[in-house]
C-alpha cells in the first residue's frame, strides 16, 4: 500500500511537470512549445514581411555604400535609429575603405515611417558640425571605440541610473573586445569603463546587449568563430561564423558564456543575430540573423543584377563577388536554445539594382509597431533592411511590414487541419485569437481535459465558427465565452482550421 501511494504521488508530480503554465501570457507558434499534435493538413508556416518604401537613403558625405548595422527602437513618442556610416568604393579589382572614418550616426522619426537626420553639432566632419554623427573615432581615455560596430538600446532596468538610461555595446580594436557605453540622452556617449567587458570572440559584426526584464538580467550576443581566427588582419575564420551569448547583472561583468544551439537546423554561416525580447510577448526572444552563402561562380550568379560590379569586387576578394545574404528568423525561451527556421524570412526578392549582393537584407535590430497604410486597420510591425550595399556612393534602408505576431502561423487549407496543444493551465476569462481566414474558411475551438475529452459546454459542436481577420477575436461557445471556471485546471485546446491561419492566442482577464 505504501509503495502504491509513492507511485501515485510520483505519477501526479510527473503529470504536473508536463503541464505548461501559460497564465495570461500571449503565446505565438514560433516554436513547438505549445504544440501537442498537428493533424490533417495543419502545419506551422513561416511568413515573410512585405517591402514598403525606402525609410532612409544614406547619401550624406559622411555616410556611404557601407552604411548599415542599424538599431531601431521606440522611445515614448519618438522612434530612434543608430547606425554605422561608412563608404566603400569599388573599382576594377579594388575595394577602397579609406575615404572617411567609420562613424555612428543618429536618425529619428515621429511615426517610424518617415525619418530625418537632425543636425546635432556634436562632431566635426570636414570643417563642419552640421551632421548627425554621435560617435567618431578617437581615444576616450584608454578606450578606443570602433564607431562602425555599435548596438544601442534604451535600458528599461528600473535600477539603471539617469546617466546610463541609454546603453550600447561598441567594438574595440585595441584592446580587442566589446566596450560598454552609456548616455543620459542617447546623443552624448562615454565608456562605462575604459577596458572591454567581453574579450573572447571575433566581434566583426553587430554585437549587442540588452536588458531582459522577464529574466531580470542583461544578455549579450556577439560574433564568435568556432575554430578561432586563422588570419587576424582579414578576419578569416577557421570554423563557422557563429553566435555566442552571456549574461550580466550590471552590464560590466559577464558570465555563463555559451554558444547558441539550434533545433533541427544545419550549421550555417551567420553574420548578425538581432536578438531581443518581443514586446507583445517579452518571454520570447526573437532573432533575425543574416545568412551568408558563397554560391560560387556560375551562369546563375552572373545573371544576377550588376554583374560587372560583382566581378570587380570578386577580383579584390573572390567572396565579395560570390557571396549573397538574406534574413532569417529564430526564437528562444531561454536565450541559448533557438528554433531557427531554415527557410528565408527576408529573401532578396525580385531582382533589381542594389539586390542579391553581399550585405543585402541585413535586418536592423529590432522591429517596432507603426501605423498601417490601410485606414482603420490596426498597427503593424515594421522592420528595416539594407539594400545597395557596396554598390555605389550610398546605401538605402527599406522598411518592411508584417502583421503583429505574424511571424509563424498554424495554417490549414480548405481541406482542413487540427492543432491540439500540450496540457496547459491559464488565468483569465476570455480566450482570444490573432487569426485570419477566407470568407469560406474559419476556426473552431474545443477545450478538453488533460486526457483529451471535450469538456461540457466547450466541445467543438458548441463552438461557433470564427471567421474574419483580427488581431484579437474572442472565442465563443453556445453558452458564451467565459472560460474562467476552467482557470487553473490542466486543459488542452483543440483548434480546427480550414483555409485559415492562427498566429497567437491569449487568455484575457475580461471581454476585450
Amino acid at each position: 500500500m505504501k509503495h502504491a501511494l509513492i507511485l501515485l504521488v510520483s505519477a501526479t508530480s510527473l503529470l504536473a511537470a508536463d503541464v505548461i503554465s501559460m497564465g495570461s501570457r500571449r503565446e505565438l507558434f514560433v516554436d513547438d512549445h505549445l504544440i501537442g499534435s498537428l493533424t490533417g493538413r495543419a502545419e506551422q508556416r513561416l511568413h515573410q514581411p512585405q517591402p514598403q518604401d525606402v525609410a532612409l537613403t544614406h547619401d550624406a558625405p559622411w555616410e556611404g555604400s557601407g552604411t548599415g548595422y542599424h538599431s531601431v527602437f521606440r522611445d515614448g513618442g519618438k522612434y530612434r535609429m543608430y547606425y554605422k556610416a561608412w563608404q566603400l568604393t569599388v573599382t576594377p579589382g579594388k575595394v577602397n575603405t579609406g575615404e572617411h572614418p567609420l562613424f555612428t550616426c543618429y536618425a529619428e522619426s515621429d511615426d517610424g515611417i518617415h525619418w530625418r537626420k537632425p543636425e546635432l553639432g556634436l562632431f566635426e566632419y570636414k570643417g563642419s558640425k552640421a551632421n548627425n554623427i554621435v560617435l567618431a573615432p578617437g581615444k576616450m581615455g584608454a578606450a578606443k571605440p570602433d564607431p562602425g560596430h555599435i548596438a544601442v538600446f534604451k535600458d528599461d532596468n528600473p535600477a539603471a541610473k539617469p546617466e546610463s538610461r541609454y546603453k550600447a555595446i561598441v567594438r574595440s580594436d585595441s584592446p580587442k573586445g566589446l566596450l560598454a557605453f552609456h548616455s543620459p540622452d542617447g546623443l552624448r556617449w562615454s565608456p562605462m569603463q575604459e577596458t572591454p567587458v567581453i574579450t573572447d570572440g571575433a566581434f566583426d559584426s553587430q554585437n549587442l546587449a540588452f536588458w531582459d526584464a522577464s529574466a531580470g538580467l542583461y544578455r549579450a550576443y556577439w560574433r564568435y568563430f568556432t575554430g578561432g581566427v586563422t588570419d587576424e588582419k582579414n578576419w578569416k575564420p577557421a570554423g563557422d561564423r557563429a553566435i555566442r551569448t552571456a549574461t550580466s547583472k550590471d552590464f560590466l561583468h559577464w558570465e555563463n558564456p555559451r554558444d547558441l544551439a539550434y533545433v533541427d537546423s544545419p550549421s550555417e554561416q551567420l553574420y548578425t543575430n538581432q536578438v531581443k525580447p518581443y514586446a507583445r510577448a517579452p518571454h520570447l526572444l526573437l532573432g533575425f540573423p543574416t545568412r551568408y552563402v558563397e554560391r560560387g561562380w556560375s551562369e546563375s550568379l552572373r545573371a544576377l543584377p550588376e554583374r560587372q560590379h560583382r566581378e570587380w569586387r570578386s577580383k579584390a576578394s573572390d567572396r565579395y563577388g560570390m557571396a549573397v545574404t538574406e534574413g532569417l528568423f529564430m526564437a528562444s525561451r531561454d536565450g541559448v536554445n533557438f528554433k531557427r527556421w531554415n527557410e528565408a524570412f527576408l529573401p532578396p526578392g525580385i531582382e533589381r539594382p542594389g539586390t542579391w549582393n553581399y550585405g543585402h537584407q541585413y535586418i536592423a535590430w529590432h522591429l517596432v509597431e507603426t501605423k498601417s497604410a490601410l485606414e482603420g486597420a490596426p498597427d503593424e510591425l515594421s522592420l528595416y533592411a539594407t539594400e545597395s550595399y557596396w554598390t555605389g556612393k550610398s546605401s538605402v534602408l527599406r522598411r518592411h511590414t508584417l502583421r503583429q505576431d505574424g511571424f509563424v502561423s498554424i495554417h490549414a487549407p480548405m481541406s482542413g487541419g487540427e492543432l491540439i496543444t500540450q496540457p496547459l493551465t491559464f488565468t483569465g476569462k476570455t480566450l482570444t485569437m490573432n487569426f485570419a481566414s477566407s470568407v469560406a474558411g474559419g476556426v473552431r475551438v474545443e477545450i478538453q481535459d488533460a486526457n483529451g475529452a471535450a469538456l461540457p459546454g466547450f466541445s467543438l459542436a458548441d463552438c461557433e465558427e470564427q471567421f474574419g481577420d483580427s488581431l484579437q477575436r474572442s472565442v465563443v461557445w453556445k453558452n458564451g465565452g467565459d472560460v474562467s471556471p476552467l482557470a487553473g485546471r490542466p486543459v488542452k485546446l483543440r483548434f480546427v482550421l480550414k483555409d485559415a491561419d492562427l498566429y497567437s492566442i491569449k487568455f484575457e482577464p475580461g471581454k476585450p
